[in-house]
């Protein structure tokens, strides 16, 4: 039996997951039953449809769009996309051409036998499934013959908004010490019906994520990956209206890490519950095939409701998108579950709350390489002051055996960080993680002290959330504000007209294919 080193009871651990596990069951019994229109341009993209038309527009959202105008989105692109070429012999990019150039209705042809639909198919859904698997392969081979940095790994953003100017930066970090590189998507884009084609130059506090850059960066790591002996994780964003869509083409082009939250977009975004909880499904089967560490956005909800008083939905949060994830084949050592050390730090005793609870999320989820997110609230300007507050939560970091450490900014607050900035971030952190290396295995806390006492108390008030969730539903919850304070209705936000139920002829082969495999 795993023992506490906060005293945790693990009979109520395994009580509060049970009853996360109640929770997802009960979404996913609803997202089974349906699809979105992210999800079918996913659909088109796996089966190599790209590019776009005359009017910039992609062409997986042609296609889409032409079906869903004819109200024909419920059977699905498989089947349409399928059918046209037993009939025609064209290639998915030729169907979608020609459906651009209004030369070929779709939903119009005859109609051949289900058997030879799926048989035409084939030969694409296993061009895309090789080039994932090959991806995942290239990332192990790498990792086993010039190795990795090691845990917690040191994570830090570029934001430029060019992501030719991003390279720059990225490679700096690299060889500054920087573990994994976040290219942070610029502002909004979440909120777009369709991805963005090509390398793009221009965007406001972060840079267009598109596949084009996906491969550009990659690129990138790679080679400096070479040149400093250690490999260098990419992360993007599949998270708002493109979820899965962002997921299929950061698998083909061989990202490492992915924010991709079952709820964040709902949230934060203002996206309908529906559509994120369906979309979300889809992108983490891929990014669980893809070899792709995720990360959770529970960190968001301590920046706007306070960080002490609701640490404890955090944790149902967390326990939420483990088994959602977990539903979707992703397994726990892909699941990056994200806390934050966001307290005020006025607050008397903060660092013995904030190690409880980042303890409390360690041993709670021993297997998953946990994303661990730097102070950003009570950040002023005072660049020395804030550099304390970082070495604290690194310290903290290292204590616990975070997985995934974002390294807080001394300039947060006053600028999109310096490469400067990061070097003495990446220094204070690597100081830090060695100078304190095997504290986490030399202290222990005290009975009925401080520390042992706040995780129990987070632990019994999420369980308590988690029971009320149980009996109500996410989405009636979601709906009364039990997250980040922030109310949703289920049949509001944006999206909702994206989402369609499965029609009689609807099949999503990839499903089979990629969840729960390698």
């Amino acid at each position: 039996m795993q023992k506490s080193k906060v005293g945790l009871d693990f009979t109520k651990v395994e009580h509060a997951r049970s009853v996360a596990r109640n929770i997802a069951g009960q979404v996913q019994d609803f997202v089974e039953g349906y699809t979105t229109v992210a999800v079918e341009r996913t659909l088109c993209r796996l089966l190599g449809i790209d590019g776009i038309d005359d009017n910039g527009v992609p062409l997986p959202n042609v296609v889409v769009d032409d079906l869903k105008s004819k109200g024909q989105l419920s059977q699905g692109v498989m089947f349409f996309i399928g059918n046209a070429i037993a009939e025609t012999g064209k290639s998915p990019q030729e169907i979608a051409e020609a459906i651009t150039a209004g030369t070929l209705d779709i939903t119009r042809l005859p109609l051949h036998p289900i058997a030879e639909i799926k048989s035409v198919l084939n030969p694409y859904i296993d061009q895309t499934i090789t080039r994932v698997r090959n991806n995942r392969l290239r990332r192990e081979h790498y990792i086993e013959t010039i190795g990795e940095g090691s845990k917690p790994y040191l994570y830090i953003i570029v934001a430029t908004g060019n992501i030719y100017e991003d390279v720059v930066q990225a490679q700096a970090g690299a060889r500054q010490g920087a573990d994994i590189i976040a290219v942070i998507r610029t502002t909004g884009q979440s909120l777009l019906d369709y991805v963005p084609y090509g390398a793009t130059t221009e965007g406001f506090g972060g840079t267009f994520a598109t596949q084009e850059n996906f491969r550009i960066m990659r690129k990138a790591l790679d080679e400096v990956g070479e040149e400093v002996g250690r490999y260098i994780r990419l992360c993007n964003y599949c998270s708002g209206l493109c979820m899965p869509e962002i997921a299929a083409m950061g698998a083909l082009e061989g990202l490492d890490v992915m924010l991709n939250d079952a709820l964040y977009g709902i949230l934060f975004r203002d996206i309908n519950m529906q559509r994120t909880l369906i979309d979300q499904y889809m992108s983490r089967i891929i990014n669980g095939f893809a070899g792709v560490i995720i990360n959770t956005g529970e960190d968001n909800y301590l920046t706007t409701a306070d960080a002490y008083e609701e640490a404890h939905t955090v944790l149902a949060s967390d326990l939420i998108n483990e088994q959602l994830a977990l539903m979707a084949g992703l397994p726990s050592e892909q699941q990056g579950l994200g806390h934050a050390f966001e307290m005020d730090p006025m607050l008397e005793n903060g660092f013995l709350y904030e190690l409880a609870q980042a303890q409390m999320i360690r041993e709670i989820f021993p297997n998953a390489p946990l994303k661990y997110m730097p102070p950003t609230k009570f950040m002023t300007g005072n660049i020395f002051r804030g550099h304390i507050q970082d070495a604290l939560f690194n310290i903290i970091g290292q204590w616990t055996h975070q997985g995934l450490q974002l390294l807080g900014m001394p300039t947060e607050a006053i600028h999109t960080p310096f490469m400067s900035d990061r070097y003495l971030s990446i220094e204070n952190a690597k100081y830090i993680f060695n100078n304190m290396k095997d504290i986490g295995e030399e202290v222990e806390f005290k009975e009925g002290g401080i520390i042992r006492s706040r995780a129990k108390e987070v632990l019994d008030k999420a369980t308590a959330l988690l029971e009320q969730m149980e009996s109500e539903g996410l989405f009636t919850a979601l709906e009364k504000g039990i997250f980040a304070n922030v109310k949703r209705p289920k049949n509001g936000g944006k999206g909702l007209d994206g989402v369609t139920a499965k029609g009689e002829n609807y099949f999503n082969p990839f499903v089979e294919l990629m969840k729960g495999k390698k």
